[in-house]
């Protein structure tokens, strides 16, 4: 798709050209015989593409992939012609891997300082090429690959074959590995660290597989020996695997083996029961908590043991969960905001004034909610930076940028967000508000947002909080009956006003519909004859998603939160999060199972009231707009709208 995009800002007029350039076409072709595979397409392109033209860069590039990978001399002409680009990253990075295959260490090593971004294998060949050089002082940094849940590349294998054959590596060190891949649900990855241990020592494949498909079968047969220690690894995965179907199941389980385990394999395993039993809302899951233990629980357990003691408003444990997290964790806004308010429930209200006032600072949701909890104190409000016709010429001119607009106007939509989003990436506050107002003025929205949500000290919030299609929001939300600021915080989270936007389950448009849903909405607003491919058109997209919001809210109590959470993830798991008593709605928010759904209703919210300021609106509170989440129904009802089409699979953590 072309896009051709002339703009005028400031009264400075900057060079988009009003047709195509010559040599665009040539690009296209390029570009896709690139994808194709197809370097004799490619070569052909290439002779029609100007030397000056601005992805001229690109065409070189995609002839070097398809051509001359292993061409190091052209390589290394390339990388010193285009020195910074975003090319050169990845050509850099492609090349590296290449001298690390062959095992080319003196050139690895000269070249790999100048890659920004290495990846787990580039640090492996690096750690092999100094092990090679008979350098071992990244020792430690490379042990410290090994500690993962998740699979790493084949490259890392001969490095840790060589820190076992010195000893550096143990078979504690292995069985450690074997509980994270575990703990992360990464069977495949144990069975493969399986492998690093004496045959004697290892369990049997079979039993793995069928504690991942039948556990609680495995834990009743008795086949067991939990005198070995890769059968209670496995014993610990199945009862963590029946947990997750059923806590009365596996709290069985595990008090008729729990004489079997030893206290830290015990604590672990209460530490797992505990969590699922926290992410559905069981009420037991505090005491299990209490059972596991500090030492058996890691960080993500602790923030699920804090988010269930605040759904049992039991403060004294917040306060517990939130001081025993490690620092990462403990330094987050979330944990901070919420360590603040047990103080302040506890009466520590000088040392929770001092979290708040410092997180009253930040321009985020608990940066608002913080605010809120300090009342009217004397703050700097926050000022809009603009930037001059000037210092956005400036920015235009830059080749990463010029660049990202050429593939922006050739419909190159992802290899022009991956050259702005590398091009800006060293910008001070001024260059980043010029870079989002040029974006902004080319119709780039998500751009736009994206580069000024990136300021430190000067900011500009009506670019970070734009307001397109601001006539067509402005007529449904008054149709609907709903807050025009709402429906923009929530269009905003969608799709950051990318009319095109196209999710990889189906949804579509500014407000992200998905076809079942599309359909529904028109059946009940009397439109014939209609074709989903119609939500890509802005006011009928706007017009269908503010409908079904009002909808989901009507069905959900008139909760906006209620609403907001259903929208992403669907009514009746918005029903099924609720208690059987009023409920803070912060509170509700910060317990969403669905680490996407929960981030998702935090920004909505935060968006709207930012725009609600944008839009002149009589000043709310943040805790006011999310106010109380009702006690849930005896019977489930979210109304007759469709459930199941709509949600568009939140990630589970």
């Amino acid at each position: 798709m072309f896009r051709i995009v002339a703009f005028l800002l400031l009264g400075v007029l900057f060079a988009s050209p009003l047709r195509a350039a010559p040599g665009d076409a040539a690009v296209l072709d390029a570009q896709q015989a690139f994808a194709a595979r197809k370097p004799a397409n490619l070569e052909r392109a290439a002779r029609d593409v100007p030397a000056d033209h601005a992805l001229s860069p690109y065409v070189e590039y995609w002839r070097l992939m398809l051509s001359g990978r292993a061409d190091d001399a052209r390589t290394a002409d390339f990388l010193a012609r285009y020195p910074g680009s975003r090319l050169a990253e990845d050509l850099r990075a492609d090349w590296l891997k290449s001298l690390g295959a062959r095992e080319a260490w003196p050139l690895y090593l000269a070249e790999y300082p100048r890659l920004a971004r290495p990846d787990a294998a580039h640090q492996c060949y690096a750690y092999r090429a100094e092990w090679a050089q008979g350098n071992r002082s990244h020792q430690r940094e490379a042990l410290a690959l090994w500690f993962t849940g998740r699979d790493l590349p084949s490259a890392c294998s001969p490095l840790f074959e060589q820190l076992t054959g010195a000893g550096l590596l143990g078979q504690e060190d292995v069985w450690r590995r074997i509980r994270l891949a575990l703990e992360a649900g990464n069977p495949s990855v144990a069975r493969a660290v399986f492998a690093a241990l004496p045959a004697a020592q290892r369990p049997a494949a079979a039993l793995l597989d069928r504690a991942s498909r039948d556990p609680a079968r495995l834990l009743n047969a008795g086949q067991l020996d939990f005198g070995k220690r890769g059968d209670s690894e496995i014993a610990l995965f199945a009862i963590d695997q029946l947990s997750k179907r059923s806590s009365s199941e596996a709290e069985k389980a595990l008090n008729k083996h729990l004489a079997r385990f030893g206290p830290a394999e015990a604590g672990a395993a209460w530490a797992r029961l505990a969590t699922g039993a926290a992410r559905r809302h069981e009420a037991h899951a505090l005491a299990w908590f209490q059972q596991a233990g500090a030492i058996a629980v890691n960080d993500f357990q602790r923030e699920w043991w804090a988010r269930a003691a605040l759904r049992a408003g039991d403060w004294p444990a917040v306060r517990r969960a939130t001081e025993s997290m490690g620092e990462a964790a403990r330094t987050q806004p979330v944990w901070r905001y919420w360590h603040a308010r047990a103080l302040q429930a506890a009466g520590q209200r000088v040392a929770a004034n001092a979290t708040f006032l410092e997180l009253s600072r930040e321009h985020h949701y608990y940066g608002q909610l913080a605010q809120e909890e300090l009342g009217p104190v004397a703050q700097a409000p926050a000022i809009n930076i603009k930037m001059g016709g000037d210092d956005v010429a400036a920015i235009a001119r830059q080749p990463g940028i010029a660049r990202a607009q050429a593939l922006y106007d050739l419909g190159l939509r992802s290899e022009a967000i991956k050259e702005w989003n590398w091009s800006i990436r060293g910008f001070s506050d001024v260059q980043l508000l010029a870079a989002a107002e040029l974006a902004r003025s080319m119709e780039w929205y998500d751009r736009a947002i994206n580069t000024a949500e990136r300021t430190r000290e000067l900011h500009d919030f009506d670019l970070r909080f734009l307001a397109p299609y601001r006539e067509q929001a402005r007529q449904a939300a008054r149709e609907n009956e709903l807050d025009e600021a709402w429906v923009f915080g929530l269009m905003r989270q969608e799709s950051r006003f990318i009319n095109v936007a196209r999710s990889g389950v189906g949804a579509s448009g500014l407000m992200q519909i998905m076809p079942a849903t599309a359909r529904w909405i028109a059946k009940r607003l009397g439109i014939q004859s209609f074709h989903p491919n119609e939500m890509q058109d802005p006011a009928k997209n706007i017009q269908f998603g503010a409908y079904y919001l009002k909808h989901v809210q009507t069905t959900l109590d008139g909760s906006p939160v209620l609403a907001t959470a259903a929208y992403n993830a669907g009514p009746s798991r918005a029903q099924r999060w609720r208690d059987s008593r009023p409920m803070e709605a912060a509170v509700y928010i910060e317990s969403i199972p669905f680490a996407e759904t929960r981030d998702y209703v935090k920004k909505v919210m935060s968006n709207a009231m930012y725009y609600a300021a944008r839009f002149g609106q009589p000043s709310v509170l943040l805790k006011d707009r999310l106010g109380t989440v009702p006690p849930r129904k005896a019977a489930a009802d979210s109304g007759s709208g469709p459930d199941t089409a709509q949600e568009s699979g939140p990630i589970d953590e």
